[in-house]
């Protein structure tokens, strides 16, 4: 394999002086975050997705939360100040974040939109996101990445009753 290009994702952690692990993988097509995990070999807890919403106001957020949750939509509402928020779709990812579908990262989106990380990421000293290309994924300090896209933290999955 030839010279690595660089993500937005990459060259942020790069541009802040942010230590960061690349890991590759072979994908011929996104499945889910839990199929990736299992390529990687990546713990499925310190595994997180990146989610795109919109508020009722048309204000765009993004959710990072563990590959294996759901979103609590409510939850979700309320830490951004929203009276409710919902999925973008999938054709318009592209459009609003510059990156694809199993390829979206929290880091080098087109604008920065703020940012949600579920609270269970403060609790590893490593976490999994997307590098911003679909068979990438970095491996970060999730306070790191937190400082770096402005987030702040908020337990926003469903909880398995």
């Amino acid at each position: 394999m030839g010279k690595e290009t660089k993500t937005n994702a990459m060259r942020i952690l790069e541009r802040n002086k942010i230590p960061y692990e690349l890991i590759q993988y072979e994908c011929d097509e996104f499945i889910d975050g839990l199929h990736t995990a299992e390529k990687t070999g990546a713990p499925v807890e310190q595994s997180f997705k990146t989610l795109v919403m919109q508020g009722k106001s048309r204000e765009y957020y993004v959710f990072v939360v563990p590959i294996a949750c759901e979103v609590d939509l409510k939850a979700a509402a309320r830490a951004v100040g929203e009276k409710s928020v919902e999925m973008i779709h999938v054709k318009d990812i592209t459009a609003i974040t510059g990156y694809v579908r199993g390829g979206c990262s929290p880091l080098g989106m087109k604008k920065q939109f703020r940012t949600v990380i579920h609270s269970s990421a403060a609790d590893y000293p490593q976490i999994y996101v997307s590098g911003g290309r679909i068979g990438t994924t970095l491996k970060l300090n999730p306070e790191d990445l937190r400082r770096t896209v402005r987030a702040e933290y908020a337990d926003v999955v469903r909880r398995e009753e």
